[in-house]
């Protein structure tokens, strides 16, 4: 996506008034004699998400664009329906909004569009930033977005598992970190039986993508993402409706890649790791099956209860290894359960741990960057959902508290107490203000806010 900031302070800018009912008679004040003559006969009401293109001297004059009250907004995002509205030009932020900064991220993020496969008209609405916004750290947090919107929007037969290891590859070289893949067979030969028995059946062999960076005495902060480049649910095939849009399972993949480019590009003082098991869960010949059972890495026995729950298998084994190094903190993100879904809906991803101070920061963090999150239990009596008889566990609960049992199979792998489990949905099914139909990256700027608070 080209940039959208400009250099700040230029006098032509086109301004953009900020008004709610209460606000709008003194901003109406403000304007010439033309352009409240041209608001009156246009019947601009002062309501949230509609706006007004003012005529100028010599083109456009201004914007009018409604917004929420302060004390009722719904969405602090809701500028960034400008971007897809206005005319090309540059504009400017004439009043503040209720946050200058979510705004203009909002602004941004409404201007991505996904483009590789057809082709689209360029379009060149730009922003002129307020000076108390740090662009630089806007940027890379725009940047990091499109990047997980344009790998989770990316299909199949161009994302699996050897695109997502070059993806990861690329952001690598960019950063300086180091870098390794672990394929195919290769993956039993260093003890990650789950993460094969999951990928062995497809034509795009599985791997584990293990990348580092930061200085070694640094805090050591470990991310581990969903990499499940489509998930046709295995010998427990999915129904159609339900196939269609996993091309986006690898969602957590693209998250943790997305955080990742943010702590990097920041220089943050953490010692970085990202894991990502990367698979295709496919049908045929070599499948694993309903009853098989693995000894995991950790060396817990998994009885498959159902071969739709792949995502917390590969999870298990990349979790136990990132258990092993003790970091401070353990991070992990997946397309997980509709079970989630059902319980808070797509926009808001639930996360789970048993670090009440980690959690109190991740929610405020989530208010102040409008990247919402909320807390569901780890409920240990769920623990006997995931009993079987002929193993250490197995690797679905029953037919309810389906995210809360898949957390605590992952728990199962995970020592550390500031471990925190994100189960989010990475998709946009109907545009929203700064979020388009397609690939979301959701739950990373919450974090980000969090860890740049702590070694910033």
């Amino acid at each position: 996506m080209d940039p959208v900031f400009v250099a700040r302070g230029m006098a032509d800018a086109i301004p953009v008034w900020f008004v709610t009912a209460a606000t709008y008679p003194d901003v109406r004040g403000l304007l010439g004699a033309d352009a409240r003559a041209f608001a009156d006969a246009a019947g601009f009401e002062p309501k949230a998400g509609r706006h007004l293109v003012l005529p100028g001297k010599s083109g456009l004059g201004g914007v009018l664009f409604g917004i929420e009250a302060a004390d009722d907004a719904k969405d602090l995002f809701l500028p960034g329906r400008l971007a897809q509205h206005l005319p090309d030009g540059i504009y400017r932020f004439a009043n503040e909004p209720h946050d200058p900064r979510l705004a203009a991220l909002a602004f941004a993020l409404g201007c991505y569009r996904f483009t590789r496969y057809r082709k689209a008209e360029a379009r060149q609405v730009k922003l002129d930033l307020p000076q108390s916004i740090d662009r630089d750290d806007l940027e890379r947090v725009v940047e990091a977005v499109t990047l997980a919107r344009d790998l989770i929007n990316t299909p199949a037969n161009d994302m699996g598992p050897a695109e997502l290891a070059e993806a990861a590859r690329a952001l690598a070289a960019r950063h300086g970190a180091d870098i390794r893949v672990i394929v195919g067979d290769d993956l039993l030969k260093e003890n990650f039986p789950l993460i094969h028995a999951v990928g062995r059946a497809a034509a795009g062999a599985p791997r584990l993508i293990d990348m580092s960076w930061g200085e070694s005495d640094h805090p050591r902060v470990t991310l581990v993402g969903k990499g499940v480049c489509f998930d046709t649910g295995g010998l427990d095939i999915k129904p159609d409706a339900g196939m269609l849009n996993m091309k986006k399972d690898m969602g957590g993949a693209a998250t943790a890649l997305a955080l990742a480019h943010m702590i990097m590009s920041r220089g943050l003082k953490i010692r970085l790791r990202v894991l990502i098991p990367a698979v295709e869960n496919s049908i045929a010949g070599a499948s694993f099956r309903p009853r098989d059972i693995y000894t995991s890495r950790k060396g817990i026995t998994v009885e498959i209860g159902n071969t739709d729950a792949e995502g917390r298998l590969v999870l298990a084994d990349a979790l136990a290894l990132a258990d092993e190094d003790k970091p401070v903190l353990i991070a992990d993100f997946a397309t997980l359960t509709g079970a989630a879904r059902v319980a808070l809906g797509p926009d808001v991803p639930a996360f789970f741990t048993d670090d009440d101070e980690l959690s109190g920061e991740l929610m405020a963090s989530a208010a102040s960057e409008n990247d919402p999150l909320w807390r569901l239990p780890l409920w240990r009596p769920y623990e006997a959902m995931l009993e079987s008889k002929v193993a250490d566990i197995n690797n679905v609960g029953g037919s309810q508290g389906g995210a809360i049992t898949a957390a605590l199979f992952m728990r199962r792998f995970v020592s550390a107490k500031s471990w925190v489990h994100f189960d989010l949905f990475a998709w946009t099914a109907t545009a929203k203000a700064g979020r388009p139909e397609g690939g979301e990256c959701q739950t990373a700027r919450a974090l980000y806010a969090l860890l740049a608070a702590r070694y910033g």
